[in-house]
């Protein structure tokens, strides 16, 4: 039996017996343990404690004086496959240029979507196992990762399966998640109905026949996917056993919300675009809302009412939407600085959103997400640092020491 122990631990961060998903002022608590030490048996948490009452370890124990020990961050919504960056583009919207503008130009989606359909699979596993790496070594423990570039038959099978690769190959856990419905590729872009029924009949029966997605999503938004439209590729994907998360209300009051908590969704994803009635349709739920703040800062958007969601009571997760466009970061230290500095979101709010919240709007929340015995060993060392508040109040710095994964230093 392979056994790590680690002692001296300045703060051991959100240590729970059991998991509950956190909403309302519940988020804002979050159980630590100073001083305190923490057994991990086969990549396994097997024991924590204070080190007053530590028992005696016969096996030579890792010193983590001045250091935080963390779970690992759970990022629920990322589109981390993809062919290229969109840099030039990034630039055209500091020269003036809108989204439909560049869009018209063969910018958006759309270029991703020609870059991907180009890019062979291989290529393409590369560069997202890259990505994936430089996730990790930045405290990620586990991701979900969404196709949508494809908008083609052969696109989006091309991307969930390199998502299934990534899956075999991955230390940490990986969600797929069908995004055959991201927008309207250009053959289509006249006939919405016939590429539903492209995706209806001809991408669903692949992906559930070659088990290539655990959830199917839809950008519900005024312009791509009705809500409507959105209920009914969900429905044709719950027909096969994928779980609903809607892309809701990012541009609009776009009915995304509704719809999702309507279908029972996992999560509804965005949420920059809100009133009260909404709010309080989600906090009505058992839906989670995962708040995506990178995005809305690199588009130059109004950030997500992060605070009048916790307290009419929703159940918020952070992520970081890390994709070519309008997210090409997945740093879920930035992620939770921003949410922070920008959504005025406490630190331990913050933090539960990104842990145990995020792990829960993967379903992994019994596996990850928190300091609690059988769970996995997917840990964040920090540097010494002075208190919780230090590493969201020091964005511009990496804090983070060492990442362990399994029970093994990454």
């Amino acid at each position: 039996m392979a056994v790590a122990i680690i002692t001296n631990i300045k703060l051991l961060v959100n240590t729970r017996q059991d998991s509950r998903l956190l909403r309302g002022k519940e988020l804002a608590e979050l159980p630590c343990i100073e001083n305190a030490y923490l057994v991990i048996e086969d990549g396994v948490i097997a024991d924590y404690g204070s080190m007053a009452a530590a028992p005696k370890f016969s096996d030579n124990p890792i010193d983590a004086t001045g250091q935080f020990v963390l779970p690992c961050w759970c990022d629920s919504h990322t589109h981390l496959v993809f062919a290229a960056s969109r840099e030039e583009e990034f630039v055209d919207k500091i020269k003036g240029l809108n989204y439909a503008e560049i869009a018209a130009r063969g910018g958006g989606i759309l270029n991703s979507a020609k870059k991907l359909n180009e890019t062979s699979e291989s290529e393409l596993l590369r560069m997202a196992m890259m990505r994936l790496n430089e996730t990790m070594q930045l405290g990620t423990g586990a991701i979900e990762i969404k196709s949508g570039y494809g908008l083609s038959v052969e696109g989006e099978l091309k991307m969930l399966r390199v998502i299934k690769k990534l899956k075999e190959l991955s230390p940490i856990p990986v969600k797929a998640t069908f995004l055959g419905a991201h927008t309207y590729p250009v053959a289509y872009k006249e006939n919405h109905q016939g590429y539903i029924e492209l995706i209806i009949n001809e991408m669903l029966p692949v992906i559930a026949n070659e088990e290539l997605a655990d959830y199917i999503d839809v950008f519900c938004e005024t312009g791509f996917f009705s809500p409507e439209e959105t209920e009914t590729i969900c429905k044709a994907g719950m027909s096969y056993g994928l779980k609903p998360k809607i892309h809701a209300n990012q541009l609009n009051l776009s009915g995304g919300v509704q719809t999702g908590v309507k279908l029972g969704a996992v999560s509804v994803d965005h949420l920059e675009t809100m009133d009260e009635e909404t709010v309080m349709k989600l906090a009505s739920s058992s839906t989670i809302g995962t708040l995506l703040p990178t995005a809305a800062f690199f588009l130059r958007m109004p950030f997500q009412p992060a605070r009048q969601l916790i307290d009419a009571g929703c159940a918020v997760a952070l992520a970081s939407d890390f994709n070519p466009g309008s997210s090409p970061s997945g740093n879920m230290n930035l992620v939770v600085a921003m949410s922070c500095i920008q959504m005025k979101m406490l630190p331990e709010e913050a933090v539960n959103a990104a842990t145990i919240n995020g792990a829960y709007a993967m379903e992994l929340q019994d596996e990850l997400g928190s300091i609690t015995i059988g769970k996995k060993a997917n840990l964040i060392f920090t540097k010494p640092v002075p208190s919780l508040a230090y590493l969201p109040y020091s964005f511009g710095s990496n804090m983070i020491d060492k990442v362990m994964i399994g029970g093994e230093f990454n």
